[in-house]
């Protein structure tokens, strides 16, 4: 639906949604998710063609909310279907909350109660979701916060071809569900990731910026397909417009690193 246009970041949003909620099975289990795909019918069961790259977008803690629904519609009005999934759809498969303190620590109860094996199990189904709808798209992932750890663990899925990390507090000291880090799995990582920290936040020290660093050019020296990238002066959050910790510069040049090609 068209409304009307605002500028963001140098991406283009439309102030009316073109996304809806839509549900996905996994062996009875509902992902409540949001589909936003632009100039296209959202009920529409015939595979959408002409489609070349699409991304799956993983919230934070804070779950599907608002915030995280506008990242998959701008991403819709550049041409780029997003499905948002849920990280808690076992636990709380309708959480929507606030950046409030009450809020944090509600979704940090529903973190520590998911595991890595059912995370990539609802990746795995949206990406065989996504590769009915859109078959001839290549399928890209981008992940905030707790969603930014996912990303990590969702690059290591051969149906994923690029992965972006922002800001995945926790993968170079610990895995969901627990076993090693996360960063462990890096071997696995097939396709490309690129792993975006601020060095002004509290959640990843500078110990952990170095050992994600290092981890990614252990596995891949050249930086062809492993990169890390670092945002002087930004906190955690900074590509949030609803949090304090919000960067305007940092934003905008992580927009650029999701829509570049």
């Amino acid at each position: 639906m068209t409304i009307g246009c605002v500028s963001c970041n140098s991406v283009t949003i439309r102030t009316g949604s073109p996304g809806d909620w839509v549900s996905i099975d996994n062996n009875g289990l509902a992902l409540r998710c949001w589909w936003s795909v632009d100039d296209a019918k959202l009920d529409d069961s015939e595979p959408i063609s002409g489609i070349n790259r699409i991304y799956i977008v993983l919230p934070e803690v804070f779950g599907l909310n608002a915030w995280v629904r506008s990242v998959a519609d701008r991403l819709a009005a550049q041409g780029l279907p997003a499905l948002a999934i849920p990280l808690f759809a076992r636990s709380a498969p309708d959480l929507d909350l606030s950046y409030k303190a009450s809020d944090l620590a509600q979704g940090r109860r529903h973190k520590d109660a998911t595991t890595t094996s059912q995370i990539l199990s609802d990746l795995s189904v949206a990406i065989t979701w996504l590769e009915q709808r859109c078959p001839q798209a290549a399928i890209d992932v981008v992940g905030f916060c707790f969603g930014g750890h996912a990303a990590l663990l969702a690059a290591t899925l051969p149906g994923v071809r690029r992965s972006f990390d922002f800001y995945g507090a926790g993968v170079s000291t610990m895995r969901p569900g627990g076993g090693p880090p996360s960063l462990d799995l890096l071997p696995q990582v097939s396709g490309a990731l690129n792993c975006i920290c601020g060095t002004s936040d509290h959640l990843i020290p500078a110990d952990h910026r170095s050992a994600i660093r290092e981890g990614l050019h252990a596995v891949d020296p050249a930086g062809e397909r492993l990169r890390y990238t670092e945002m002087p002066g930004a906190d955690h959050g900074f590509m949030c417009e609803d949090r304090s910790s919000f960067n305007p510069e940092a934003s905008a040049q992580g927009w650029r690193l999701l829509l570049e090609e």
